[in-house]
């Protein structure tokens, strides 16, 4: 009987590591990938930098050469749902079906909707893929005003191209600070800064309960507090939702996400998941569960999943990073700082290049560097090693960081 191989739902970063992991790993089964998008696997994070400032174009997001898939034996099915999994065959909503011996979910999120009147105006735009950053693209070349419902990393990042552009930009944010989620208060004050100083108007604290339009095309934002702000470009960033509809119709246990263990294995241990669509537990505690939104997350996660298919253990896992660039401003981010009780500055953010290095009971947890590349890959080597930087000599930053690593059997 012919082997049937692993099937993989879900053609993103996730899905292609995945792939990509079980041939390193010398699997030789078939391997099947299906994807909803007509486009092969690209790049998301430069959709909303590179791509939409026109300083790269479709076919340099590709995450592999066209012939790399037929040439490795994965079978590369574009434009297609699945909407079914029975144990051994899944049916796409076309009729197609799949058979398989081993089942990986790399669905991924869709972008969060405000459910709030005006939603469907034309000129509201949202940005996860491909086709919605050639629209966000093609409108922002006509665009005058621009509002950012979202201080995130991807609304962050699209007022800066969209403020390089020479357009008015106004970013709305529901909490009292900008990327509240991954980074420290003193990163947040200081992007604020950063953004008015280059033109944008950052209204914190405000909420959004309606969308006007004329014609059918969006004209302003309405805020909670009764202020409009005129538009005729919103973009909403307001986060994203794990796509768990196919997981929870097979059964599997969601919560905030496709519920995995540390080897990416579901509620059912013979199917895996990984990626933006996965709650995970802490890649550093294992304690409680977390969601991670980044690229080098999926790597990691799908790397795991695919050990975990051919039953051998996985590596240690990597420090977690992410990265976020905004205009000239380069934020990297290794490490997490949740529970943090101490935090070092080192340099000075007016000079726009400084870094925060978090701490726990005297222990590196994480670091955010603003243009200080030395300072992350310092820490990043150091969490990945399982070694400290001292708090009291991390301030100085005339002194490498790489040279006050401590191994953890100094």
């Amino acid at each position: 009987m012919p082997r049937r191989g692993t099937l993989i739902v879900g053609a993103g970063q996730a899905g292609v590591q995945l792939a990509v992991a079980l041939r390193r790993l010398g699997d030789t089964a078939p391997i099947t990938m299906v994807g909803e998008e007509p486009f092969p696997p690209y790049q998301r994070p430069p959709l909303s930098k590179e791509f939409l400032s026109g300083a790269a174009h479709f076919d340099m997001l590709a995450l592999r050469a066209p012939d790399f898939y037929a040439e490795a034996g994965i079978d590369l099915v574009r434009g297609e749902r699945v909407r079914e999994v029975r144990p051994g065959l899944a049916a796409t909503e076309s009729g197609r079906e799949l058979p398989y011996d081993r089942l990986a979910l790399t669905v991924g999120a869709d972008a969060r909707r405000l459910p709030v009147p005006g939603g469907d105006l034309d000129g509201l735009c949202h940005l996860r893929g491909y086709d919605d950053a050639v629209r966000l693209r093609d409108r922002l070349g006509a665009a005058e005003r621009v509002v950012v419902v979202g201080g995130g990393f991807i609304g962050l990042e699209v007022a800066a191209a969209a403020r390089t552009a020479g357009r008015s930009v106004t970013v709305v944010e529901a909490a009292d600070r900008l990327m509240s989620r991954v980074v420290g208060a003193a990163v947040s004050d200081f992007y604020l800064a950063a953004h008015r100083r280059r033109g944008v108007d950052v209204r914190l604290g405000s909420g959004v309960s309606a969308f006007d339009g004329a014609d059918g095309r969006v004209t302003g934002v309405v805020l909670t507090d009764g202020t409009r702000l005129p538009a005729d470009l919103v973009l909403v960033c307001v986060g994203v939702r794990p796509r768990t509809e196919l997981a929870e119709r097979m059964g599997l246990r969601c919560d905030g996400g496709i519920v995995v263990d540390a080897r990416a294995r579901t509620s059912d241990p013979a199917v895996v998941a990984a990626g933006d669509c996965a709650v995970q537990p802490h890649p550093v505690t294992g304690r409680g569960a977390v969601r991670l939104e980044s690229v080098p997350n999926a790597t990691a996660q799908a790397q795991v999943a695919a050990a975990t298919l051919l039953g051998r253990p996985p590596g240690p896992p990597p420090p977690p990073w992410f990265w976020s660039f905004q205009g000239d401003l380069k934020l990297q981010i290794a490490g997490l700082a949740d529970g943090h009780d101490q935090h070092v500055v080192r340099g000075t953010p007016d000079d726009e290049r400084f870094s925060v290095l978090y701490y726990r009971r005297n222990r590196l947890l994480a670091v955010d560097a603003v243009n200080r590349p030395a300072d992350y890959m310092a820490v990043r080597a150091a969490l990945g090693r399982g070694a400290t930087i001292a708090a009291d000599r991390a301030a100085d930053p005339e002194i490498p960081l790489k040279t006050l690593i401590e191994d953890p059997a100094a």
